[in-house]
């Protein structure tokens, strides 16, 4: 009777660019499981934490995301006294399925109630048009390298100024399947 070990498989994670390795009898298991990556280094003291499905595919396992979080040490630690904080949370179709975006705004100042739905609904209208033509995997990477951060602050500067803009937490809703 042979006794069947586990032992590490690379899984590459194409939105950090570096490889992860996961411990497993064989490559067919790890299809579907899921990874858990702090991002914090990479991201230079940023809190961020993603969460990855491997699917196995000609004989290499890749991870997709399907999530991303700012951890909430780092939302404390950017809080200040004496200023508003704006949070949202809607959903957004992309080319390939559904992402629920949760932005996440901190105003210079205290503000009325008017201007922080002003913020609002200037974010969804900016999130919403940002990604109609994009794939979610795309939009994954455009948050975490700040392209939709800064042109997003740039649009919502003409509301009010801001000290922060971000996207507090991105998760794929459901995927259209091929």
């Amino acid at each position: 009777m042979a006794v069947q070990k586990k032992k590490f498989f690379d899984v590459e994670v194409p939105l950090t660019g570096e490889s992860a390795g996961l411990y497993s009898f064989d490559l067919e298991s790890l299809n579907g499981r899921n990874i858990k990556l702090d991002l914090t280094r990479i991201f230079r003291g940023k809190g961020v934490e993603a969460s990855f499905i491997v699917k196995v595919e000609n004989g290499k396992a890749v991870a997709s995301p399907r999530m991303l979080r700012l951890l909430p040490y780092f939302i404390r630690r950017i809080i200040r006294k004496r200023t508003s904080y704006i949070e949202d949370s809607f959903l957004v179709k992309t080319t390939d399925g559904i992402l629920r975006i949760k932005p996440f705004l901190i105003a210079r100042r205290k503000v009325s109630r008017s201007i922080r739905n002003g913020l609002r609904i200037a974010t969804k209208e900016f999130l919403d048009e940002y990604a109609k033509d994009k794939p979610s995997e795309e939009i994954f990477g455009d948050v975490v390298s700040n392209k939709i951060q800064k042109p997003m602050l740039a649009r919502l500067k003409k509301v009010y100024p801001l000290a922060l803009c971000e996207i507090r937490h991105i998760e794929t809703e459901n995927k259209k399947e091929e």
